[in-house]
């Protein structure tokens, strides 16, 4: 008689984004009615939520027309899912895996994923973002979201981050020499880590993103070697709050100034989507050559790199030790974090006090 097979879900975390031009006013209107994005009392929020999805429609429509007028995300998050399925598979053989994806603003929507889940009936769900630097404004969210969708069985283990993983920053490597090499390997380039902005409440409130984001951009760049003239910066900045800087339009502007060119890597986005296929590709790409930029380079997401399809497998399988919430391979945040979930355990799952990697 053979034994039951262990049931494993991996509910992979995104953002989400509209599949068609219908789809792009809900989408924003779901995006703003969060109170992650937009922290003030529903009464408020709502309408707010309204009137923005409303006035940045059309030129959204026109944004993801450039695409085909979709987004690209859950296509390429369902790749992802497919390799790492395949990995996992393939390392535990006797475990029964099975990949979800939960996107939090569109579809498949995180209470539809829920339900699939737990009629899978599995003995472990381990929820992992495919945001590699937590935020309350992503993983958090997302995490949330799921904490009160989800009523079905299975020891439950939360993938918080994952900055510093060997896997993830070698991807991150592997992808700008490509890019690099590719170009005819050019001296006089300035390497930009983009990443997504955020207003600088968020982080004065303890959000430990910027300082994850660092991380990883200085782990990446001691992994490239010496000779490579780097700096961080933000895009994507919206509304009348200061935001963390610099921006990447200024970081544009300034290798101008110094007369470089630049090689932007996208590197807190893991897949190809509306910020990098059509405000780096297309926006920034325009400020460059307006502002005599040359060459202006970027380097592609993650995607179904092989290192940070391994990191995703290594991130599940470590996390089956735990319970509730683990960083992998991070060191941990600062005290002065404080919305970091290991430190808020009320927030986002109960504190896992035992192996932070170093």
């Amino acid at each position: 008689m053979s034994l039951k097979r262990r049931r494993i879900a991996v509910v992979l975390f995104n953002l989400g984004g509209p599949d068609g031009p219908d789809a792009v006013r809900p989408f924003l209107f779901n995006l703003f009615r969060d109170p992650a994005i937009i922290s003030v009392p529903a009464l408020v929020r709502l309408p707010l939520a309204a009137l923005i999805s409303t006035t940045r429609a059309p030129s959204a429509k026109l944004n993801y027309a450039i695409m085909g007028g979709g987004s690209p995300l859950l296509p390429e998050t369902q790749a992802q899912s497919a390799a790492l399925l395949a990995r996992l598979s393939a390392q535990d053989p006797d475990t029964e895996f099975k990949i979800f994806i939960a996107m939090r603003y569109w579809k498949p929507f995180t209470e539809v994923t829920a339900r699939e889940v737990a009629a899978f009936c599995p003995d472990h769900v381990v929820l992992l973002p495919l945001y590699p630097h937590f935020s309350t404004t992503t993983t958090g969210s997302s995490v949330k979201a799921w904490n009160k969708a989800y009523r079905g069985p299975g020891q439950v283990h939360t993938v918080c981050c994952y900055p510093s993983a060997d896997g993830f920053i070698a991807a991150h490597a592997e992808r700008i020499l490509e890019c690099w090499k590719g170009a005819g390997s050019p001296a006089n380039v300035r390497l930009l880590f983009s990443a997504h902005g955020l207003p600088e409440k968020v982080i004065k409130d303890g959000d430990p993103y910027q300082s994850q984001i660092e991380a990883t951009a200085a782990a990446v760049a001691a992994r490239l070697g010496d000779g490579w003239d780097w700096q961080v910066c933000y895009q994507s900045r919206v509304g009348p709050l200061k935001w963390i800087g610099p921006s990447t339009t200024d970081a544009i502007s300034g290798a101008a100034a110094d007369g470089k060119g630049v090689l932007i890597t996208p590197i807190a986005f893991v897949s190809e989507h509306v910020e990098t296929l059509v405000e780096l590709d297309h926006e920034y790409a325009e400020l460059a050559e307006q502002q005599g930029v040359s060459p202006y380079l970027r380097a592609p997401a993650l995607g179904i790199t092989a290192a940070f399809i391994d990191t995703l497998a290594e991130a599940v399988t470590t996390s089956l030790d735990e319970t509730g919430v683990v960083p992998f391979m991070w060191r941990g945040c600062d005290d002065c974090h404080r919305q970091c979930p290991r430190q808020r355990t009320g927030d986002v799952g109960e504190r896992s006090k035992d192996k932070v990697l170093a």
